[in-house]
C-alpha cells in the first residue's frame, strides 16, 4: 500500500468512500487509496477482482479475510475498518493507510541489510505475529510483499533516498522522540486459516508463495503457528543474505528444495553475519516444524535476546536511524561492532566457552578480515584450544602409563634390583607465557584482555614412556571444496596453520572438533574467507568464491567535467576523487579506456590491478 499511485481512470464507486487513485493489485485484489466521507480520512481499499466476485470460494475466503483480521488489534498489524455488505455492487476491503513502502520494495533498492537491521525488523513483525496466534489466527504467507513500512521524515530529510517523497508521509520536527517516526506492519491475511474455526480451503489444498511456505503447507499437512515461525525465518534469511533460501530455476524446483531442507547457511553466503544469527536463522527454517522455535514468542525472545548482547538497546530506534542514512548508520555500527564482538570474545574465552568466543571473533574477522592483529588473536585462540585439546588426550594417557610402569617397577625390583632412577628436575607441567604486546588491535586493545598461549615445559630428564599424540581425522570426517573460484592462486590455512592449497572435489580430513578455515589469494590479490566448521563427525562441503579487491582510479583532469570508463558504462568519476573500481572474480588487472564525457574524444588507456592505485590524466601537457 505505497502511497505513491496513479490517477486511475476506471476506478470503482463506492457510496461511502471517494476512491482517488490506484496503489497497487495482486492476484486477488486491486488497492486504492480512499477517502472516507464520513470520517474524513484517508483509508486504503482492497476491491476484489470482476472476475473472482462470481467465485463462490473466493469470494467466501475474502469474506472469512475480514472476519479474521478485524479482531486484531496491534500496531504491527494492519488495522481493517470496514467490509463490503451484500448490496454493495462491489466487494471490498477497508483497511488503514500505510504511507511506506513494502519490505520488497527496500530489498530491491537496498538490497541485503546489516544483520541487526534485519533482526530488528523481523522483531516488530514478531510482536504482531504473536498477537495474531494468541487469537487463533495464522498468516501462513509472511514474506516482504506483505509487510509495510512507513517513515516519517525529519524536516530536514536529504533527499535522494529512493523512498516515497516527503509530500506523502508528512514529515516530523527533529524533536519528535526517537523510534516513533516508523512503522512495520504485516498486511494480507487473505490465506489466513482460523485455529478455532473450520478452514475455508479444500484438503490439501496449497496456498501461499512457493519459496516462502514452510514444507508441511507445501504438502496439505495440518498448519500451526511454526509455518509463520518457517516463513519469518525465510524473511529474515532474505533480509540478512540478500536472496532466498531457497532457489530454483521453476516453482517445481523451489518447492523440492523446500522439502529437502535444502539451502546454504547464511554465515557461508555472508560471512559478516555470524554464527549465532546464521543458527538462529537455521532454527526457524528447520524441515519438521518439532525442530524449529516452538512458537513465535520463542523466536521473539531470541532475537531480542541476542540484540541485547549486542548492545541493540532500542530496535525500532536503529531501524530509523538507518531509514533516515543507511550508509552513515551502517558505517557507525560496523565500526562499534568489531570491538564489541572482541569484547563479548574475550569474555567467553575468559569463561572457558570457545565455541562462543569463536563465534565472535570470527565475525569481527568477517568485517575486518586484513586486520592482522585481529588474524593473530584468532590463530592464537586455535592454537590454544589445539594444545588444550592434546593435554585433554595425553594426560590421562601419561597417568595410565605411570600406574603401569609404577606396578612393573615394583614387580621387577622384587626380582631383581634396578640402579637408581635419573632425576626430574622439579619443574611445573604447563608455564604460561604471555602474548606479545601487539597480539591485541589497537583499537579493541582495552575491551580485548591479553591470552595466555599454553606451552609444554619438558623436563630436564625424560624418564616415563612416550605419550601418544592427538587423534586422527574422525573416519569419513571430510571438508569438501566443490567448486573454487578464482581457480588458481588460492591458498589455505587451518586454525591458522597454512596447509597445501586447495583443490575442487579433493577432500580435506579434519577431527572432530570446530575449525576455522580461512582462504586467501597470493598477493592479497582478493579478500579472504573466513569459515567456521562444527564440531561433530558430519562431513561437509560448499562452493569457495572470492571476491577480487577492488582496484583503485585516480582521475586528474578538470573539476567541472565527469568521466567514464568504456568498459564499465555505468562508472562515473569526478576528477580529483578517487574511485573504487570492481574486478572480475579472478582478475588480477584488467585493461579500460577512459574518457570525458563532455568531449568523448579525449581518452586514456590504462591497467587496473587489483588492490592498487593507478592514475590517469586528462590535463594539457
Amino acid at each position: 500500500m505505497a502511497a505513491a499511485g496513479t490517477k486511475t481512470g476506471r476506478a470503482p464507486v463506492l457510496a461511502k468512500y471517494d476512491v482517488l487513485e490506484e496503489l497497487g493489485h495482486g492476484g486477488m485484489a486491486t488497492v486504492y487509496r480512499a477517502h472516507d466521507k464520513r470520517l474524513g480520512r484517508d483509508v486504503a481499499i482492497k476491491v476484489l477482482h470482476p472476475h473472482l466476485r462470481e467465485n463462490t470460494e473466493i469470494a467466501h475466503r475474502f469474506t472469512v479475510e475480514a472476519q479474521a483480521v478485524a479482531k486484531l488489534r496491534h500496531p504491527n498489524i494492519v488495522e481493517v475498518f470496514d467490509v463490503s455488505s451484500d448490496e454493495d455492487a462491489e466487494q471490498y476491503l477497508v483497511v488503514e493507510l500505510v504511507r511506506g513502502p513494502t519490505l520488497r520494495k527496500i530489498l530491491q533498492e537496498r538490497g541485503a541489510m546489516p544483520p541487526e537491521i534485519a533482526a530488528s525488523i523481523v522483531l516488530e513483525l514478531l510482536a504482531g505475529i504473536v498477537n495474531a496466534h494468541a487469537q487463533g489466527v495464522v498468516h501462513r504467507d509472511v514474506k516482504p510483499e506483505n509487510v509495510l513500512v512507513e517513515h516519517r521524515r525529519l524536516t530536514r530529510q536529504v533527499s535522494g533516498s529512493g523512498f516515497p517523497p516527503a509530500a506523502s508521509v508528512p514529515p516530523v520536527s527533529r524533536a519528535a522522540p526517537s523510534g516513533d517516526r516508523i512503522a512495520v506492519k504485516l498486511t494480507d491475511f487473505g490465506i489466513a486459516k482460523l485455529l478455532d474455526a473450520q478452514g475455508v480451503t479444500s484438503t490439501g489444498q496449497v496456498l501461499g508463495s512457493p519459496a516462502h511456505m514452510a514444507p508441511e503447507q507445501i504438502e496439505g499437512g495440518d498448519v500451526d503457528g511454526r509455518a509463520d515461525v518457517f516463513g519469518l525465518g525465510v524473511l529474515l534469511y532474505e533480509c540478512m543474505v540478500g536472496h532466498l533460501p531457497f532457489l530454483g530455476n521453476n516453482p517445481a524446483q523451489v518447492l523440492r528444495r523446500v522439502l529437502d531442507g535444502l539451502y546454504t547457511p547464511a554465515e557461508q553466503e555472508r560471512p559478516v553475519i555470524g554464527k549465532t544469527w546464521s543458527r538462529l536463522v537455521d532454527h526457524a527454517l528447520a524441515r519438521l516444524p518439532d525442530e524449529r522455535f516452538p512458537d513465535a514468542a520463542s523466536m521473539r525472545d531470541a532475537i531480542a535476546s541476542e540484540l541485547e548482547r549486542l548492545q541493540i538497546a532500542s530496535p525500532r530506534t536503529a531501524i530509523e536511524a538507518w531509514l533516515d542514512d543507511p550508509e552513515a548508520w551502517t558505517s557507525a555500527h560496523d565500526a562499534r561492532l568489531i570491538g564489541k564482538l572482541c569484547e563479548l570474545g574475550a569474555d567467553a574465552r575468559r569463561r572457558g566457552q570457545a565455541v562462543a568466543a569463536a563465534s565472535d571473533y570470527n565475525r569481527a574477522l568477517a568485517y575486518a578480515p586484513n586486520d592482522p592483529s585481529l588474524l593473530r588473536i584468532v590463530s592464537s585462540m586455535h592454537r590454544s584450544e589445539r594444545r588444550a585439546r592434546f593435554l585433554r588426550r595425553a594426560v590421562p594417557l601419561a597417568l595410565g602409563a605411570v600406574v603401569l610402569g609404577t606396578a612393573g617397577y615394583g614387580v621387577a625390583r622384587a626380582l631383581k634390583p634396578l640402579p637408581p632412577a635419573p632425576v626430574v628436575e622439579d619443574r611445573p607441567l604447563i608455564e604460561r607465557v604471555p602474548p606479545p604486546p601487539d597480539s591485541v588491535p589497537t583499537m579493541i586493545r582495552s575491551a580485548v584482555p591479553p591470552p595466555s598461549a599454553v606451552v609444554l615445559a619438558p623436563p630436564r630428564t625424560i624418564a616415563s614412556p612416550s605419550v601418544v599424540g592427538p587423534r586422527q581425522a574422525a573416519a569419513g570426517r571430510t571438508f569438501t571444496i566443490t567448486s573454487l573460484r578464482p581457480p588458481f592462486g588460492v591458498h589455505l590455512s587451518i586454525d591458522g596453520v597454512a596447509v597445501p592449497d586447495p583443490e575442487p572435489q579433493k577432500p580435506i580430513a579434519l577431527d572432530d572438533k570446530a575449525h576455522t578455515l580461512v582462504f586467501s589469494c597470493q598477493n592479497d590479490l582478493c579478500q579472504p574467507k573466513s569459515v567456521t566448521v562444527d564440531p561433530g563427525d558430519r562431513s561437509d562441503a560448499m562452493a569457495v568464491e572470492l571476491q577480487t579487491t577492488p582496484a583503485r582510479l585516480l582521475v586528474e583532469g578538470d573539476p567541472t567535467h565527469s568521466y567514464g570508463i568504456e568498459e564499465m558504462p555505468q562508472v562515473t568519476i569526478t576528477a580529483g576523487q578517487e574511485a573504487e573500481l570492481a574486478m572480475p572474480t579472478g582478475v588480477g588487472r584488467r585493461n579500460v579506456n577512459v574518457f570525458d564525457r563532455l568531449d568523448p574524444t579525449k581518452r586514456q588507456s590504462t591497467v587496473l590491478h587489483a588492490g592498487k592505485r593507478e592514475t590517469v590524466s586528462f590535463r594539457p601537457k
